[in-house]
């Protein structure tokens, strides 16, 4: 665990994810928070599975759709989207997209 107060560098992450192709980085990780930049590439798909926790995405860079359960969500920069614990979900559409990934991690 770290000290209260400290900066969790978000930019960092993504220019190193953007360089390297594309990739998950954890910014930060506490009892009941995980933190992490998500950077997605064409011509990559998005390969994630379902997540235990609520999450929200929150786009830094870029645009494209999120298929929450069936339902498309077209998302851009400045947009923030929840996903319940559990639903399917994937991007699409996308040139490159960087967003920010707030888990609630359950504490019980």
């Amino acid at each position: 665990m770290t000290s209260p107060g400290y900066i969790v560098e978000i930019q960092q992450a993504k220019e190193r994810l953007a360089v390297a192709g594309g990739g998950y980085e954890i910014a930060h990780e506490s009892a009941g928070l995980e933190l992490g930049v998500y950077v997605l590439v064409s011509p990559e798909p998005d390969r994630q599975q379902p997540h235990a926790d609520d999450e929200v995405y929150i786009v830094l860079d870029g645009s494209g759709t999120l298929d929450i359960s069936g339902r498309p969500v077209d998302l851009r920069e400045g947009h923030a989207v929840f996903v319940p614990a559990g639903a399917e979900h994937r991007f699409s559409g996308y040139e490159q997209l960087s967003v920010l990934v707030i888990f609630e991690r359950s504490r019980g």
